[in-house]
């Protein structure tokens, strides 16, 4: 069938096959290597860049998932109603592509140039911080040493006196220019007391440079741009980390080369970009900029953790990976777990956690969101068959944003299944383990999983059962198994 089918004619074809797509979706990357297979032209149009074309698709097509493809203007669906075009039907949309041209009413394509203004993938304009010098040199100074308090020892740490004195015979400042000279050091998150908060004081207290602990994926150097909008640096990591997933994505999107993209030269500028977290500016945020902010954020850290440690194997090793992979973000040390549990979730317990992420003490509760946002478990990783239709999330629109990736999560039997004949519904393994975030019993999980589905006779399917005396709720199998290449 491929050969007959894929052969185009001696004057080329005359229409276009169209794919709306997003960077680093394995279902959008299956689907245009079939439509390559075929000989016809093909045209993918980037939905997370062209993020005005996303809510007229979804009219066109009634799906909030990607990819869907239209042969000039006859839509097809996603990738598997591809694979299961029959023979003779694939047969006569290869022909109409052949032979007639677009039909003027389809949806213009944009332009592959960015407009004016516009940032690209990845850039980011680093201004060099006044004092980023100073650090430097405080660092190769020699000051820097462990202290003992009581029975623990700090390392890597300096007293405000050794700090102030540093700074009259290092920089030649007079005293009360050093006091100042070290408060703005502290006010712009170059440095942190080693335990709680406050204003620098010129004693005893302890304080470490915030580019420690360094565990943390981006700790260990400087952050030497001055502090920006934590919204235009979270944006600027995300397309940089998809670019780079999609670069490496096989082309069947089964599998991803992490060890190709950890030696990629794009892998270490996004390294050095996300060092720049450390001092970013978290406490102004509001409601939809922490969540755009921490979503993004989360996704890239856990493609940062894969490349850097490999992909958990097993339950001990999955553990591991989400309560110790980090970023210092702000001055503070924010785990996947943390990020998750504690600010997405309002600081709820997670899966097999015995306590609350952040303490009342602790200066990371601030950030917290007041409540549970039951729709980021369809933002955090793609784990449908069909990816959500947005790669990057912005506090504009976040709220739509969100909507449309639980709709196109829904959308996938690999999430929810309903047999209206057995009255059963077979949901994915995300709302047992998070079911008090969706009303904590089996109506109020049902109800709310109906009132975010799209128009579907999925949707009807679920108000019969609803309806009905009786149901019982399942859950699938998660598979956990690696996107790897070997």
């Amino acid at each position: 069938m491929d050969g007959e089918v894929g052969r185009a004619g001696s004057g080329g074809p005359a229409g276009r096959v169209t794919v709306y797509s997003v960077p680093g979706c394995p279902h959008c990357r299956q689907a245009s290597a079939r439509l390559r297979e075929l000989g016809l032209p093909l045209c993918e149009v980037d939905l997370d860049r062209n993020a005005e074309l996303r809510p007229r698709v979804q009219e066109l097509t009634g799906h909030g998932a990607v990819p869907q493809i239209f042969f000039n203007g006859v839509h097809v669906g996603g990738n598997e109603d591809l694979l299961a075009l029959a023979p003779e039907e694939l047969q006569r949309l290869v022909r109409m592509v052949r032979d007639k041209p677009v039909p003027l009413d389809v949806l213009p394509l944009p332009g592959e140039e960015p407009e004016e203004g516009e940032p690209r993938d990845g850039e980011f304009e680093c201004e060099r911080d006044d004092f980023a010098d100073m650090i430097v040199g405080f660092k190769r100074s020699g000051v820097i040493g462990r202290h003992r308090r009581g029975l623990r020892e700090w390392q890597h740490a300096v007293t405000g006196e050794q700090l102030v004195h540093w700074l009259q015979r290092g920089q030649g400042l007079d005293r009360s220019e050093a006091l100042e000279t070290a408060k703005s050091l502290m006010e712009r998150r170059f440095f942190n007391p080693v335990s709680g908060t406050g204003q620098f004081e010129e004693n005893s207290t302890l304080y470490r440079l915030v580019e420690h602990p360094r565990f943390s994926l981006n700790a260990g150097e400087t952050a030497e741009c001055s502090p920006v909008m934590a919204a235009e640096l979270s944006e600027a990591l995300r397309h940089l980390i998809l670019k780079l997933y999609a670069e490496h994505l096989s082309p069947d999107g089964k599998s991803v080369d992490y060890k190709a993209m950890s030696q990629s030269p794009s892998f270490q500028r996004y390294c050095d970009l996300a060092v720049q977290l450390q001092r970013v500016e978290l406490h102004a945020l509001s409601r939809e900029e922490k969540l755009a902010f921490f979503i993004n954020i989360y996704n890239v850290l856990v493609i940062h953790g894969h490349l850097r440690l490999g992909s958990p194997q097993n339950v001990w090793q999955r553990y591991r990976f989400f309560n110790y992979v980090s970023y210092l973000i702000g001055g503070a040390v924010f785990t996947l777990q943390d990020i998750e549990n504690g600010v997405l979730r309002g600081n709820r317990k997670g899966v097999a956690q015995l306590m609350k992420p952040f303490s009342k003490s602790d200066p990371r509760l601030q950030v917290a969101l007041p409540n549970a946002e039951p729709l980021v478990h369809f933002a955090l990783n793609c784990g449908a068959k069909g990816c959500p239709p947005i790669k990057t999330y912005t506090a504009k629109d976040i709220d739509r944003q969100l909507r449309t990736a639980a709709e196109a999560f829904l959308e996938n039997d690999s999430a929810c299944r309903v047999d209206r004949a057995k009255g059963e519904v077979r949901l994915s393994q995300i709302f047992k383990w998070y079911k008090v975030d969706f009303g904590d019993t089996d109506e109020k999980l049902l109800n709310w999983i109906l009132n975010h589905m799209g128009d579907s006779p999925k949707k009807s399917s679920l108000e019969e059962v609803l309806n009905a005396p009786c149901y019982k709720v399942l859950y699938m199998p998660y598979d956990w198994s690696p996107n790897t290449t070997d």
